[in-house]
């Protein structure tokens, strides 16, 4: 069973910095890509960065210069190290990832369950 888990949320105040992590564990033989989704409330789940198993990388256009998505292939984890946090950035933040397993065909599209992050004075 292949499965998801972040950690580094949290409450940081403006202009503060907060690093999440998402470790892939289970039967898996591959990773295409890792990234992170995060949804505010009474909005829509957004892509916030997304990175490729090669380093490709792409972020949404509110946090480029800000956050910075990395990936360790080897620990199939990926990071999202986020700087000058605005309280507009709160929100759940979910790992997300095509991986392949050693029982399934082709790369399968899993979630992780959260991780909350607030910013506030």
């Amino acid at each position: 069973q292949v499965q998801l888990v972040e950690s580094g949320g949290g409450l940081v105040q403006p202009g503060g910095s907060l690093r999440l992590s998402c470790a892939a564990s289970g039967s898996i033989s591959s990773v295409d890509a890792m990234g992170w989704y995060r949804q505010a409330p009474g909005k829509e789940r957004e892509l916030v960065a997304r990175i490729t198993s090669r380093g490709t990388t792409n972020y949404v256009d509110s946090v480029k210069g800000r956050f910075t998505i990395s990936i360790d292939n080897r620990k199939r984890t990926v990071y999202l190290q986020m700087n000058s946090l605005k309280p507009e950035d709160t929100a759940v933040y979910y790992c997300n990832a095509d991986l392949m397993s050693y029982y399934s065909v082709g790369y399968v599209n899993y979630w992780g369950q959260g991780t909350q992050v607030t910013v506030s004075l």
